[in-house]
This record gives structure tokens, sequence and C-alpha cells, in this order.
């Protein structure tokens, strides 16, 4: 069984998609493990880090040639994986919606493809769930980098030549990514808030030590969705909390938004009229500008000043943080395939719930539900 990894090649991409960490434990399982040379430098793993925990360091030819697995961080090219071995694996984050071409060309070429964001929200497939990994590195960072833009103090401060008020901060939606932003910015000393769709956030919210912003007493989202992530919001909804946020909004100095819905464009949450109203200085970090944006004028990697607000969001936020969100998605890699590990087989042999979770090709076909019809 010989399990492959390439260098990302995606502009922006800094991660890889093992670590000499998981590569060691892959050679105790058995398997031969070949990774392309420099694949891990932008993350800090060195190619003799790699080769000490016994893999092959060589050419992308080299490495691909007959791999039963191939590993990755995003979709490898198609291209690349010609002379990997018939029917093999790619396990990797496959934005199998956006991309939905590549999808069809390891179709054709006979690959399995399997994609880890597709990992069922399940308690037995927690330690694999790589956009709960990355997701939870985001929202520290948003708080971080906002925090460095804003110029200003988080915590209160009293001094003999007066008093620094702590910043105000506040936090649109309470995922992984939210429930992170809110940890750091209340460590870092701001006053934070926060608000989600879903009323079930609250008592989240406030166990972190956040005040809990919510609409009340209107019909809210129209069902949460599968594994707990939101879904579209009911109109009347959708006004009662953009009354609320704007009444909020404009007494913050910064905002993090991090809602999603899985295969759909991000959603509105801060129009160019809310901004107005916000204090010159103030910071908006829109950490679902890669999708659309959450935040009316939000340029991925730019940072847009708009009625003296500066927005700001990155177009793959992880990246930013490559050697530790290389660390934990490679993890998450290897604890999905030890877990299916087969020692008589000498590979991993997937159970239908989670196999068939995340399988989008097999056998020549697309065969995921979601990609068909």
């Amino acid at each position: 069984m010989k399990i492959a990894i390439l260098k990302e090649t995606a502009a922006g991409e800094t991660r890889v998609a093992a670590s000499p960490e998981t590569v060691k434990k892959f050679v105790g399982l058995g398997a031969t493990v070949a990774i392309e040379k420099g694949a891990g430098l932008n993350a800090s793993m060195a190619d003799a880090d790699y080769a000490a925990a016994g893999a092959m360091v060589g050419t992308q030819a080299a490495v691909i040639q007959d791999a039963d697995i191939v590993l990755g961080v995003q979709g490898p090219d198609p291209k690349a994986l010609k002379n990997a071995a018939k029917g093999a694996w790619i396990v990797a984050g496959l934005d199998p919606l956006g991309q939905r071409a590549r999808v069809d060309a390891y179709a054709k070429m006979g690959a399995e493809a399997l994609a880890m964001e597709f990992m069922p929200r399940i308690t037995r497939a927690q330690s694999m769930d790589i956009l709960s990994s990355q997701s939870n590195l985001s929202g520290y960072k948003a708080v971080v980098d906002a925090a460095g833009v804003y110029g200003r103090a988080f915590p209160l401060m009293m001094t003999a030549a007066g008093t620094v008020s702590a910043a105000k901060a506040f936090i649109m939606g309470v995922g992984v990514a939210g429930l992170q932003a809110i940890a750091t910015a209340r460590r870092l000393g701001a006053q934070v808030s926060a608000t989600d769709v879903r009323s079930a956030t609250k008592e989240q919210i406030e166990s972190l030590g956040a005040k809990a912003v919510f609409v009340e007493n209107v019909a809210g989202i129209e069902g949460e969705g599968a594994g707990g992530y939101a879904t579209e919001m009911s109109d009347e909804y959708k006004v009662a909390q953009a009354e609320l946020v704007s009444a909020h909004i404009a007494k913050q100095d910064i905002v993090i938004t991090t809602a999603l819905i899985p295969g759909r464009a991000a959603p509105r949450l801060i129009t160019d009229a809310q901004i107005v109203t916000m204090k010159p200085g103030s910071v908006i970090f829109d950490l679902a500008v890669s999708q659309g944006g959450n935040v009316e004028g939000s340029k991925a990697d730019e940072v847009v000043i708009k009625h003296g607000v500066k927005i700001m969001g990155y177009s793959n936020t992880p990246a930013h943080l490559a050697a530790d969100a290389s660390a934990l998605f490679a993890r998450n890699l290897f604890n999905f395939l030890s877990a299916f590990w087969d020692k008589e087989a000498g590979r991993p042999v997937l159970d239908e719930e989670i196999g068939d979770a995340i399988r989008l090709t097999k056998d020549g076909k697309v065969v995921h539900e979601r990609l068909l019809g």
C-alpha cells in the first residue's frame, strides 16, 4: 500500500496533507509513504524530517507512480495522477460543488475520490473532521489579525495617564470558528458579544463569558441543516435580525463574521448602510469572503476601507497558520484512514456510513447523491 503526498499547487496554499508525525504512523501500519520534495517547506516541515520518519522524498513523478492513496489538502490536478494505481483513492478537501469538472475528471480516470469536507458530523468521526480543525484556527486567526489592523488596545488598561477602554467585539455566527473567535477575543480582554440564527448556541455563547444577542419571538431558520449547520433564514427573521444587528453593530470596534451555508453562497450579514453607522477605525473580518462574503464590499486578501471602517478577509485563512493547520489536517487524514485500516488486507476498508457520505466517484462514475441529477 503506497500513500503519496504531492506538493500543493493552488494559489496561496501553504499547507501540506501529511506531517512527519503522521508519516511515521502510516509506516507503522505497514504502508509505504512517498512525499514530493519541498511539499512541507511552507508549513515549516523539512524534507529531512519526512525522510527520518520513513518517507521516500522525491520528484512528483516518482511519488505518484503506482500510488494507491493520494493525500491532499486541496484536490490535486488530475493530470498529475495519471501514473497512480488503477482505482487509487484521492483523499482531500475536494470542493465537490465548486470543482465539479475536476470531480468528473477523477471519475473518468477511474479514481475513487473521497471528499473529506463531506465527513458526517457524528461522534466517531469528530477526529476526522477537517472543517472543524481548520475552522478552529480560522476563528483564532481572524481575531488576532483584526486586532493587529485595529490599531488600538483590546483590554481595559488603567494607567497613571488615564484609562484605555476595552474593545468591543461582536461575533456573527457561532459555529466552530465563531466559538474560537469568542474565546480568543475574551482572552485578549475585549468585551465580547455574539449572535447566531440557531437558538441552541445561546448557551454556548454565554458559557464562554460573552453576551448573547438574539432575536426574540420570531421564527428563525427554516430548519437546522445536517450536522448542525444553519440553513436559510425566514424572511421575517431576516428583517428582525437586520434591525437588531444594526443597532448593536454601531457600537462595536471589531466584528467577525463566520456564517456559511454548505453548497451555497455565504449569506449577507452586514450591508453598506450598516457599515456607515460604525465608528471610524472599526474593523470587520469576513471569514466567508471566499464564498461571496458576509459583508457588502469585502474583498479577499485586501483591506478595504469604507466609511472609515476597515474590512478584511482571507481567501484561505488556515493557510496563514500553515504549520498548525497542516499538523491538524494531517491528523484528520491519519485518524480517518487508520480507523478503517484492515491489517489482513493491508489497506483501509470503508464502511457504508462514512464511505457513502464522502465517496464522490467509483468505477468510472460520479456516485454521490449531491452530485447526481
